[in-house]
């Protein structure tokens, strides 16, 4: 609490901070334009996590993180930017390739190993 830093924090948590905690923290703290971007790419994450995906939603998904990286690029320095942002955008075609992501997660194994 000393730092304010989250430690410890495994994969699962991240996804809960990422798609249902973080719309709600910035809420009052960031400008509007910064806080859309980033609520933007929480709810983008949370569609395509979900169980029951619509494969005509897909297509607009896709032009949806276009738009989100685009948005953010905006707003945040150029060294925000890794190879991990990235991927956001081919997200998308890994799920109409593989299918829904819940069944790639990799929770029941981390919970398994205790790591």
């Amino acid at each position: 609490m000393k730092d304010l830093k989250l430690v410890g924090l495994k994969s699962h948590d991240c996804h809960v901070l990422m798609q249902q905690l973080l719309v709600m923290a910035i809420r009052d703290i960031l400008p509007n334009k910064v806080r859309l971007a980033i609520t933007r790419l929480c709810l983008f994450f949370n569609a395509i996590c979900s169980k029951v995906l619509d494969p005509i939603k897909l297509d607009e998904l896709e032009n949806e993180a276009t738009v989100i990286l685009c948005q953010l690029e905006m707003y945040f320095p150029p060294a925000f930017f890794d190879i991990m942002v990235h991927l956001i955008v081919h997200l998308v075609r890994e799920i109409k390739c593989g299918g829904p992501i819940y069944l790639r997660w990799m929770y029941p194994i981390e919970r398994y190993m205790k790591i």
